[in-house]
């Protein structure tokens, strides 16, 4: 799929040197793939297969719930070193969240 997309971007760069339209159509063309291709691919090609859960970090599916447990496991790993390199930074900021 992804060589079909580029192929086709690449055949409208090259029509728009005649007309620039078609660099237009070309981006909306990437932008469409971005958004809904690629995510729609990798979401039915790793449920389907064993081999899909040993990447749970940057391969993940971004709506998938494995993904955001990463996500939020990472952020509080981030958030503990904070507190333990910077504590009256870290007080600090806690008095001013209450108030």
């Amino acid at each position: 799929m992804g060589t079909i997309v580029l192929s086709g971007t690449v055949v409208l760069v090259i029509l728009g040197f005649g007309n620039h339209t078609w660099w237009l159509v070309a981006v909306a063309l990437l932008f469409v793939y971005m958004q809904y291709g690629r995510g729609g691919a990798s979401a039915s090609s790793s449920g389907g297969s064993s081999g899909g859960s040993s990447g749970a970090g940057s391969g993940a599916v971004p709506g998938s719930y494995r993904a955001y447990r990463a996500r939020r496991d990472k952020q509080a790993k981030w958030d503990r070193r904070y507190r333990r390199e910077r504590p009256l930074e870290s007080r600090r900021q806690a008095r001013e969240r209450k108030g």
